[in-house]
């Protein structure tokens, strides 16, 4: 699992794994939020209605999920179980309060954190973004140096201070672990 907070680049690095190890299986969460531009539903993520979400909850069907920022993410559990059973890797990535919820349910999980260079790199990129007002800004900054605080909890830590040497970091993690996710 590639756990982090908002912001630093886990989507990317995920879609770089996808390219240099194209027998990964990559998890798409479900998520209550709009579309940013250029997302598209199925291959960023699975865009569903608060209904439909709560109905995945109620029958069982999400691996796990939580709350962020005013919308709800979640792994829908059988894409992950047929890939496992079929022998596949399996990347999930998810949010800090996720992966805590996998390793309850899954201790031999391998968890990774992405961590920024610094918190003020983490806000460039945010703003970058131009998606947050200053208010919700702050909020994503504070909520990430929570997530940060529980680096312990996993299992590796990866600095996205480069892409291609965060990525190769991610690889030599991945191609030495156990097909979990």
């Amino acid at each position: 699992m590639i756990a982090g907070p908002s912001g630093v680049g886990k989507g990317t690095l995920v879609r770089r794994l996808a390219q240099r190890l194209p027998r990964l299986r990559i998890s798409v969460s479900a998520t209550t939020r709009p579309p940013r531009p250029g997302e598209r539903d199925g291959v960023d993520y699975r865009f569903v209605s608060e209904e439909e979400f709560s109905r995945l909850i109620e029958a069982g069907e999400l691996l796990e999920w939580a709350e962020v920022f005013g919308h709800r993410y979640g792994t829908p559990a059988r894409p992950v179980h047929e890939a496992l059973a079929a022998g596949q890797d399996v990347v999930l990535e998810i949010d800090v309060q996720g992966a805590h919820q996998i390793r309850s349910r899954q201790p031999d999980a391998v968890l990774i954190l992405i961590e920024p260079p610094s918190m003020e790199e983490l806000e460039r990129r945010l703003r970058e973004r131009g998606t947050e007002d200053d208010a919700r800004l702050a909020e994503r900054l504070a909520t990430a140096e929570r997530e940060l605080a529980e680096r312990a909890a996993f299992d590796h830590v990866v600095v996205n201070d480069d892409l291609e040497r965060a990525a190769d970091r991610l690889v030599a993690i991945i191609e030495g672990s156990p097909s979990t996710p």
